[in-house]
């Protein structure tokens, strides 16, 4: 073992709120460590999700785009192929450039690091593959990781990290839950010509959101053709050898008798969990919630004197600007003087956006939990549901819709949730503008910009 190596700071998870601590702490003079168990900066964001899901999202939307091409007038010469390979290899190229940006910055903030896995010893001091760290703060941001059911066979298939991984196209997936990443993957499946399947639990999808996006979200995938499966619950995998569609799922529908289907890939995506296992959090006395989360007060410090903890491993908005905002934060409170000692995370109207297709997000609440926050008698909502104009000469028109959720008689806007094409570059000034806190008449007074989709936004009557 060798001598111990004193910090003033130890961030364990090089994730996005880690890797954003680090960095602001060592930007005030800090002396820092980082600790990352893999090879790869940037955490689930960079590595599998955010990042190379959006360009999975990228890559049906031009599939989509060549379909349509031809009722604005374009002659393609036969039907276009694609090729799964070329764009795992771009993404992966992509991905890797900015694992070397991560360790570039590292070293020019002169920040430590360390790869390997964690284990506290007590509440001051990290062992790390031989080293032993000490700080008198630390902070933990493992981040989270898919969770899998417990059902036979369950080995046989993938998760959201897995879906990075594939080497080719499947024909035929099953997709197993209904959250934003199920939802996200099977709809990139579908727009890249697989045939999907999504089996659900309930009647709905998108059950954390306002239904005016669950119920769209839920009618769109239905009517584009993937196969959804309500009231279902999953009974195990099999491998048949010798099966083009090697993979048998069995599953129940509820009021029926058990079934099966045939698929080359199922993806489970039931749901995620804290990444804790193998920290040693037993030394330290830190205090979990019931689901295996890291509570935390509101700035970021854990029931263990000296300790913190945000982003994923924490459950509280497991979004990747969340978790960089979080960091920077902390980092600015702890080491940056008497000008940053209230600075924390502000979790209210944090906006969000789900890359389905269409898109849709939300900032602020939705009409349910502003109904119940506020009383029914504080509470209007102005809607509108129109077809975007890149729409107008294409046979098909799925939706856009925007809603405004405002409340008391100064009309200040709670919530808003919208769906359609471009929303997922619209929401933010929109974000912006609501924690801010306008109106409805801030809204009105905007002139709008026109001929666009987001102008409805500002003539809502």
């Amino acid at each position: 073992m060798s001598a111990v190596k004193a910090f003033d700071f130890i961030v364990i998870g090089g994730g996005s709120g880690g890797l954003a601590a680090a960095r602001r702490a060592a930007s005030h003079g800090a002396r820092v460590a980082l600790v990352e168990k893999t090879h790869r900066l940037g955490g689930t964001c960079v590595n599998v999700g955010c990042v190379p899901k959006k360009v999975m999202f990228n890559t049906s939307f031009v599939r989509e785009t060549l379909e349509e091409a031809k009722h604005y007038g374009f002659t393609l010469n036969g039907e276009p192929r694609f090729d799964w390979n070329k764009i795992k290899q771009a993404r992966d190229d992509y991905v890797h450039r900015l694992n070397g940006i991560y360790v570039r910055n590292l070293e020019r903030e002169q920040v430590d690091y360390f790869y390997g896995a964690a284990s506290f010893l007590s509440k001051d001091t990290v062992q790390v593959d031989g080293h032993q760290l000490q700080a008198s703060k630390i902070l933990i941001a493992t981040g989270s990781h898919p969770i899998f059911p417990k059902v036979p066979g369950v080995e046989l298939g993938i998760s959201s990290d897995g879906f990075f991984d594939l080497e080719k196209q499947p024909r035929k997936v099953a997709v197993v839950g209904s959250g934003y990443i199920g939802i996200e993957l099977a709809n990139i499946f579908h727009g890249l010509g697989t045939q999907v399947s999504v089996f659900v639990r309930t009647d709905a999808v998108l059950r954390h959101f306002d239904h005016i996006i669950s119920d769209t979200i839920k009618g769109e995938m239905s009517r584009v053709g993937i196969n959804m499966v309500y009231h279902s619950s999953v009974k195990g995998v099999e491998k048949v050898d010798g099966d083009d569609l090697p993979l048998r799922l069995h599953y129940a529908v509820e009021g029926q008798s058990e079934t099966s289907d045939s698929f080359d890939c199922v993806l489970w995506a039931v749901g995620r969990a804290p990444t804790t296992a193998g920290l040693n959090l037993q030394a330290t006395g830190i205090e979990l919630d019931s689901k295996g989360y890291i509570k935390v007060d509101e700035y970021q410090a854990t029931s263990a004197s000296g300790i913190f903890a945000l982003g994923d491993v924490c459950g509280l908005k497991e979004l990747t600007p969340v978790a960089i905002a979080a960091g920077r934060a902390l980092g600015n409170r702890l080491f940056g003087g008497p000008q940053f000692a209230n600075a924390r995370m502000d979790y209210d109207n944090i906006p969000t956006v789900i890359f389905s297709h269409p898109p849709c997000g939300d900032v602020g609440l939705s009409e349910a939990d502003a109904r119940k926050k506020y009383g029914d008698d504080q509470i209007k909502v102005y809607q509108t549901k129109f077809t975007a104009m890149y729409y107008a000469v294409t046979p098909q028109k799925p939706p856009t819709i925007f809603k405004l959720v405002v409340r008391g008689p100064e009309e200040k806007v709670v919530g808003l949730q919208i769906i359609g094409r471009g929303v997922d570059e619209m929401l933010q000034g929109f974000g912006v503008a609501i924690k801010m806190g306008a109106t409805k008449k801030d809204f009105d007074a905007c002139v709008a910009i026109h001929p666009t989709s987001s102008e409805e936004l500002v003539t809502l009557k």
